[in-house]
């Protein structure tokens, strides 16, 4: 009786011991994870998808891109799901939104491992790692060549010449309430006339008739006549200095030279981020992630996808960047900490003297 009772007391200790191993091996298989992205992250069917393809072949971790709006919106809801995050990685904050997503206590902090490949100057941003520089870029005015050309006026050099009579009703920009070019361009104009006197400046802005949309698309695509496709009729538009080269690499039928140029002296230097959200299930692989965003494999798709500069100082550039793109050699900048300080409040000041 002994014996009968002990046999299955055994195949049931060997049962749960099996069972048990299995427990172990599902849990040391790499959870799934999800990258929190803004709204022009293509979220399938381009190289950068493929080398996000490349790295769940490589690690085995499967990763969603998750869609949150644009910029400004994508911080926003991070900032109010801090701690139990729509997903586990965030692409694509910028300095210019940075000190919200900062004070919100969005991201954990987090070193990769390729961290001495970035730019230097970029790393400067950010030197208690709370997020890791991806990319960067300009925000500029653009203006359509063929429009000036066609109408005997000469473009405008400078940021002072948008108030001149010539350019009246010629401007479409982005609410920078609601645009992260927009609040670029905000802060160039600040950065340019000061914090006591750009005021006067968007004053004097909206008397000589700029139009004022939520976002790029609707500005670049909608109002812009410059851009392919579009029956828009402002040949000046906020959009960035990688521009131009979008519109040779994506013109139908092809063509060699480009149909927009850059206002080099009113760029404003952005540069994006990707971190860690704080509260993920998974961190390991969020790491991982975040390592092969700054990876070469990852940084060498950025310019053709996005149409931005890759942070790390050895990737590659396509020649149409190389022709095209505009990188001024002395962008306007601002020091992250006064835009933390002083951005609610020039949003403010800008809304009450451009929209009421």
């Amino acid at each position: 009786m002994k014996r009968s009772l002990a046999v299955p007391a055994l195949l049931a200790l060997v049962a749960l011991a099996v069972g048990c191993g299995s427990d172990n091996a599902a849990s040391d298989k790499p959870a799934p994870i999800t990258l929190v992205a803004y709204d022009s992250f293509p979220p399938e069917k381009t190289s950068i998808n493929t080398a996000l393809d490349e790295f769940t072949k490589s690690t085995g971790i499967p990763v969603k891109i998750l869609i949150a709006g644009d910029a400004g919106t994508m911080v926003t809801k991070a900032t109010l799901t801090a701690g139990n995050p729509e997903g586990d990685v965030m692409w694509g904050v910028d300095n210019t939104l940075l000190s919200a997503a900062l004070d919100g206590d969005v991201f954990d902090k987090y070193e990769p491992s390729d961290w001495e490949a970035i730019a230097t100057d970029l790393r400067a941003l950010v030197p208690g790692h709370e997020v890791t520089p991806v990319d960067f870029g300009d925000v500029c005015i653009n203006y359509d060549i063929t429009w000036f050309t066609t109408n005997n006026v000469a473009p405008p050099t400078t940021l002072d010449d948008l108030l001149k009579p010539e350019y009246k009703d010629l401007l479409v920009v982005e609410n920078p309430s609601t645009s992260s070019p927009g609040l670029a361009f905000l802060l160039a104009t600040i950065a340019h006339s000061g914090e006591d006197g750009w005021q006067d400046y968007w004053k004097a802005l909206r008397a000589n008739g700029v139009k004022v949309v939520d976002g790029w698309t609707t500005a670049y695509e909608d109002e812009f006549s410059g851009a392919a496709g579009s029956t828009g009729k402002r040949p000046l538009v906020v959009s960035y200095g990688s521009s131009p080269p979008a519109e040779v690499i994506f013109a139908d039928p092809p063509r060699t030279d480009a149909p927009t140029s850059v206002v080099e002296s009113t760029c404003f230097r952005q540069v994006e981020f990707a971190g860690v959200l704080r509260g993920t299930k998974h961190e390991t692989e969020a790491r991982k992630l975040v390592d092969f965003l700054v990876s070469s494999t990852f940084q060498n798709e950025l310019a053709l996808n996005l149409f931005v500069y890759p942070a790390r100082v050895d990737a590659s550039l396509p020649p149409e960047f190389t022709k095209f793109a505009v990188v001024p050699t002395e962008p306007l900048t601002m020091d992250p900490a006064v835009i933390a300080a002083n951005r609610q409040q020039w949003q403010d000041e800008w809304t009450n003297i451009v929209l009421r």
